[in-house]
């Protein structure tokens, strides 16, 4: 595979970025197909051990920008994208009603980590109550990066503060927001020595190249509220007429598939399995 990163800026409001486009064999004659996703996706590499396979089994030049799934919607919605690949399911819910996507199909799923300083001021580690640590840091004046770029991740977090009853994070604890993404969030908390949520795929990424440097070590995790769900949705083509929906409809049934989810379940990064098929 050969990959290709160029600029791109998309109707005045997108800042610069890295468009990465994979390029399998015979991948000359298939048909593009432009995906809106997370940084989770592409951090991983899962994106680049996807596409030869795509141009090979079903035809399709996959061509991807890599952003928060806010912002990933928003491309999508302005008609720069075939498909989506994102994580927020309450906000996949208002894109679609508002009439942007249709077909929205969960296809595999990790979970989200608090992770922190090893030296842990605020005793966080080993806990599996992610609503009581999230009311720990605000009330113990902690240290707490948030990727503050409407990313899943970051409306996940926003959504464990009100469920711990913390209106205004900023007003009780030092809260530091990264603005970009979570490579980026997690130097940044290493930096600082703070907490952050990361979704487990990224973690475990950073761990492989930046962990034993870090100081950040896992805190709370498994709790049912940290589950992280990623769907793809087909851009709606009766409002976005330039759309590749046959391409995205392939690609959407092949990761679907036995074939896709074997694929998904069995990538893995230093021997951790990242994602766990759930096509239903």
């Amino acid at each position: 595979m050969r990959k290709t990163d160029f600029r791109a800026r998309v109707l005045g409001w997108w800042a610069i970025l890295v468009l990465a486009i994979g390029l399998g064999a015979g991948s000359a004659a298939a048909e593009p197909l432009r995906l809106a996703t997370t940084t989770s996706a592409d951090a991983t590499g899962l994106l680049d051990a996807l596409a030869p396979v795509l141009a090979r089994e079903i035809g399709v030049d996959l061509q991807w920008v890599a952003v928060g799934t806010g912002k990933a919607l928003r491309i999508a919605g302005d008609c720069n994208a075939d498909v989506v690949l994102v994580h927020a399911p309450d906000a996949e819910a208002r894109w679609i009603a508002e009439g942007f996507g249709k077909d929205r199909r969960e296809v595999f799923y990790n979970d989200f980590v608090l992770v922190g300083p090893k030296e842990d001021p605020l005793g966080l580690r080993g806990g599996s109550d992610i609503v009581a640590a999230f009311s720990k840091l605000a009330a113990g004046q902690g240290v707490f990066v948030s990727r503050g770029d409407q990313s899943g991740t970051h409306m996940k977090e926003n959504a464990l503060w009100q469920k711990a009853g913390v209106q205004d994070p900023t007003a009780r604890m030092q809260y530091l927001s990264a603005g970009q993404g979570m490579m980026g969030t997690l130097r940044l908390a290493a930096e600082r020595r703070g907490y952050t949520l990361v979704d487990r795929a990224t973690w475990i990424t950073f761990m492989a190249k930046d962990g034993a440097q870090s100081g950040l070590e896992e805190m709370v995790a498994g709790d049912p509220l940290l589950r992280n769900q990623y769907s793809i949705i087909l851009v709606n083509a009766d409002r976005c007429p330039n759309v590749h929906e046959a391409a995205a409809r392939r690609f959407q049934d092949w990761i679907a598939s036995e074939r896709g989810q074997q694929f998904v379940g069995d990538f893995r990064i230093h021997g951790k399995k990242l994602f766990v098929p759930d096509a239903h």
